[in-house]
């Protein structure tokens, strides 16, 4: 748990971040493309992000932040399982297929899927695959923090990292 901070000298009481420029600053934050999959008797589902980091590796465990306005987000409730994608060059399409307004199901006609542990989408020809099961949520702001155990993984090609940075995709190798 956090300590609450007191307002000193250097903080105003009740300062607010506008928005638009917080957005602004994380655009400038690389990070990795995932595709956050789920799967089970409550159906398939998946969505782009790129909040996604490890936490621990005692228990192995990923965080994954899922917008609660997201229309999978009972699958991934109901399912208790996910499966984070990363994405590797030339991915793009993947990443905008989930990123975009087809619904649950149809979001899988891109890339070749199979399943490892837990039953959660795999995709075939991500950089890595971790497969999970979901241990915690966390509601923030307009967030759910999702605190997932790594049951496998699965690495991929090391042909070269899909990245978001400044509102664009761009490759590592």
């Amino acid at each position: 748990m956090l300590a609450a901070h007191k307002a000193g000298p250097d903080r105003q009481e009740g300062l607010s971040m506008d928005k638009q420029e917080f957005r602004g600053g994380m655009s400038r934050l690389a990070a990795a493309v995932n595709v956050i999959t789920t799967g089970g008797a409550a159906g398939r589902a998946g969505f782009t992000a790129s909040a996604v980091t490890s936490v621990t590796d005692e228990p192995p465990t990923l965080l994954v932040c899922m917008n609660r306005n997201f229309s999978g987000a009972e699958a991934f409730a109901a399912n208790g399982v996910l499966c984070v994608n990363t994405l590797g060059a030339g991915q793009e399409d993947i990443s905008n297929t989930f990123a975009g307004r087809m619904s649950g199901e149809e979001r899988f006609s891109v890339g070749e899927w199979e399943t490892m542990t837990t039953g959660a989408p795999a995709l075939k020809e991500a950089a890595v695959s971790f497969d999970c099961e979901i241990r915690d949520v966390v509601e923030q702001g307009s967030h759910k923090v999702l605190f997932a155990e790594v049951k496998a993984v699965r690495l991929g090609s090391d042909a070269g990292g899909l990245v978001y940075f400044n509102r664009n995709y761009h490759l590592v190798r």
